[in-house]
């Protein structure tokens, strides 16, 4: 189960609107080893693409900018999906293939709907695992 702080919920999808018409993303911020994002930092979709995104240097300087004085780490990456479900496309899952990633939380917002969607994943060795979303502190 994964609980995003409400301020932190609202970030990532006002991010995500924002990025329209590419897919937007960024990181999300906590302590290892706890399933609570207390912190998001939005990132320029360095692909600057509807399908497909990437986060570049400049990304993860400012998660280390804005996580570092708090005490906070990189616990996982948001990413939007402009036309599809709040699922794990297969080259999310291809590019999710990675040990440095393990553990981390793929929260995926979809703006298919008239409403917003979020979702989130964990991704192991291929294998896509939904977790429970919790918001706190509304």
């Amino acid at each position: 189960m994964l609980h995003i702080a409400a301020p932190a919920y609202a970030a990532m999808v006002g991010h995500a609107y924002d990025g329209l018409p590419e897919e937007a993303c960024g990181l999300l911020g906590g302590r290892p080893g706890q399933a609570k994002v207390s912190e998001f930092v939005p990132c320029r979709n360095a692909d600057a693409s509807s399908r497909t995104y990437s986060i570049g240097p400049d990304g993860w300087r400012a998660a280390e900018a804005a996580l570092d004085p708090i005490g906070l780490e990189v616990i996982g990456v948001m990413h939007s999906h402009t036309h599809t479900e709040a699922y794990p496309s297969p080259t999310d899952v291809d590019r999710a293939d990675n040990p440095l990633l393990a553990g981390w939380h793929f929260v995926i917002v979809s703006l298919r709907q008239d409403a917003p969607v979020l979702r989130s994943y964990l991704l192991a060795d291929r294998n896509i695992t939904e977790e429970a979303v919790v918001l706190t502190g509304r």
